[in-house]
């Protein structure tokens, strides 16, 4: 089973740059299994990092197949990949479309980036867009359980890794997939009685 990603959207008072509070509104992705986990997890993921009042303004699934995160980068891309079939019967070809959020600095290494989450990719595809996502930051779902706690270490540090000030080292494949990390959790129903 695949992940489900839940964008949602928190509305909060921040400090700019000048020292000036102002009410901004910034896009979080969240793993959940519904729309209420979501709910819930960016409650709990954004009281660590807002000491104030927040409130979630809007809550969506969002249209991304796989996430990536790249060390030393720090901001996030969607990349359009267009998966080429060929219709034998008729002898056109098809396109699929996917997107994929990848972590880079910048488009070019984004491109990059996707090219080499792409790399196992047994069939053909393009990447025809590459454009800066406003999702400001990426909250996985790990059970809690002893190899989870591993996997939620390593993804925290890809993820949040600074950049470089000297140049990037590029890595012949992507580091992590969140994909491929673990599987979905599987709900469990407490509660209920069943009757004879």
């Amino acid at each position: 089973m695949s992940a489900t990603w839940y964008e949602c959207k928190v509305k909060y008072r921040k400090t700019d740059e000048s020292g000036v509070q102002k009410m901004t509104t910034e896009p979080y992705l969240v793993d959940a299994i519904s729309y209420t986990e979501a709910e819930s997890r960016i409650n709990e993921e954004m009281s660590a990092y807002v000491s104030e009042e927040f409130k979630i303004t809007n809550i969506k699934v969002a249209n991304y197949a796989e996430i990536h995160p790249f060390e030393n980068s720090d901001r996030w891309f969607k990349s359009k990949v267009s998966l080429i079939a060929y219709d034998e019967e008729s002898g056109k070809e098809r396109k699929s479309n996917m997107y994929l959020l990848i972590q880079a600095n910048d488009v070019k290494e984004a491109f990059d980036n996707t090219n080499e989450a792409m790399n196992n990719t047994m069939g053909d595809y393009t990447i025809p867009a590459v454009a800066e996502s406003p999702i400001m930051d990426v909250f996985p779902y790990f059970s809690g359980e002893e190899g989870d706690v591993a996997k939620l270490e390593r993804f925290n540090a890809i993820k949040d890794s600074v950049p470089a000030e000297t140049t990037v080292e590029e890595t012949e494949e992507p580091l992590v997939s969140v994909n491929s990390i673990d599987e979905d959790p599987v709900p469990v129903m407490v509660g209920f009685d069943e009757e004879e």
